[in-house]
């Protein structure tokens, strides 16, 4: 039994009106057993350890849910291309070339990334995912995992039973940090009737789906030629909505898409650096938000962001909304919740995304006392607007400690550079030659 007491200004994400300037928490094991002013912790709670951090804030930790963590290995390897040119030319050689235990030394460079950033949750789309499922294991994070599946590809079939099989092995695993979905990569690489398959599987075992709809025109075009319909009526038509589903992107959708995906209950997974640097679009979440629909923050794979901060992405969400729709929309605390409580309902997730009591012990703390930070009007804003992934100083998931003083504690940060380094170099001279 684990006993731990923080002592700092606490954002517990339960209200934009919740703030503690002089707050605590008490965590026993993986639960939160109390939040709120210094000297709420329950009579006769004898911390095993207190943590004293008056210049820290503590905060749910960030939940990322839409990635590609594996293609760390292909960071900045194919940059400023077209979405399709990218994938064909690019991306999808170099994914040939990779082994599994590429895969899983990619991830785990993603998982040192993302703990050092201040980010506790991913949802992970990709292959190998054992592999994935490993390095998350390994380093402590949370994660909801999803085995891609290109249902139109000659290995859609062999796919689709990773997916049932990784079901079965680690839905649950790791005491319940791991969840897994189904992976359907998206509309035009899937028939329906395999997305009808998928599908059927995900209910019958339980388990919700994760695909890209709506990302770029070309897909708009490609669905419109085969079925007269956009993805969204497309996939609503086939069945593949009513159940836990989670769509990424959602670039180009008519009011007719998102009345469908409010109607559905089909939380997006919004991805605004992404969406820029492959000249995607922007998805329209001030619209989206209004209709009811639940919106999380992914950062989408390091080969077309470059980087895992959700820091990042949230100033880039909402300067992109205020430039598209006018400077009132999505103010900082709602954008807050897209990174922390909305992503925590995006994956289905109950006790995560805020700090109450109940809840999972999943937070970080950031060292606000830097000259960035000051004055401070707002705590949201300097979060949003300011804060960037070095400010974080420590990382807890499930009541254990994965990050402090900005030292990793489950991974060996060097040994993971080096293997990521030493393959990923590998595969780009094989493509080379």
């Amino acid at each position: 039994m684990s006993k731990v007491l923080i002592r700092a200004m606490v954002l517990p994400m339960t209200g934009a009106d919740m703030f503690y300037p002089q707050g605590e928490i008490a965590i026993e094991n993986d639960r939160i057993l109390a939040v709120g002013e210094r000297g709420s912790a329950p009579s006769g709670f004898v911390p095993d350890r207190t943590l004293d951090l008056p210049n820290d804030l503590v905060m749910p930790g960030l939940i990322n849910t839409h990635t590609h963590a594996a293609m760390t290995l292909l960071r900045s390897y194919a940059d400023d291309l077209p979405l399709m040119p990218w994938l064909k030319e690019k991306v999808w050689p170099f994914e040939d070339k990779l082994t599994e235990e590429d895969i899983y030394w990619g991830t785990a460079l993603a998982l040192c990334e993302m703990i050092r950033s201040g980010t506790t949750t991913m949802l992970d789309m990709y292959v190998a995912m054992d592999q994935v499922a490993e390095a998350v294991l390994k380093a402590g994070t949370r994660a909801v995992l999803s085995r891609g599946l290109i249902g139109n590809g000659p290995n859609g079939e062999s796919a689709f039973q990773e997916g049932c099989d990784l079901v079965r092995r680690y839905h649950g695993a790791g005491k319940g940090r791991i969840n897994v979905m189904f992976g359907p990569h998206a509309p035009y690489t899937c028939s329906g009737e395999y997305l009808q398959k998928v599908k059927a599987e995900a209910d019958r075992l339980g388990v919700g789906i994760h695909i890209h709809v709506a990302e770029t025109q070309d897909e708009i075009n490609i669905l419109r030629e085969q079925y007269g319909k956009t993805p969204v009526q497309w996939l609503d038509e086939l069945g593949l909505f009513g159940g836990h589903v989670v769509a990424a992107h959602c670039v180009h959708l008519t009011q007719e898409d998102m009345e469908i995906l409010a109607r559905r209950h089909v939380c997006v997974a919004h991805n605004a650096e992404s969406n820029m640097k492959l000249n995607s679009g922007t998805a329209p979440i001030t619209e989206l938000r209004a209709k009811g629909v639940v919106i999380g923050l992914g950062t989408d794979g390091a080969s077309s962001n470059n980087n895992l901060d959700l820091f990042g992405e949230m100033r880039s969400a909402a300067f992109q909304q205020k430039l598209q729709v006018d400077s009132t929309v999505l103010p900082a605390y709602e954008v807050l919740e897209m990174a922390t409580v909305g992503g925590a309902q995006t994956l289905g997730l109950e006790d995560v995304g805020m700090l109450a009591p109940g809840f999972k012990a999943d937070l970080i703390t950031i060292d606000m006392d830097q000259p960035h930070f000051y004055p401070r009007f707002s705590i949201p804003a300097h979060l949003v607007y300011v804060a960037h992934a070095g400010d974080v100083r420590t990382v807890m998931v499930d009541g254990k400690f994965l990050m402090e003083e900005r030292k990793l504690l489950t991974m060996d940060v060097s040994e993971v550079c080096k293997e990521a380094e030493t393959r990923a170099k590998r595969i780009a001279e094989e493509l080379k030659g």
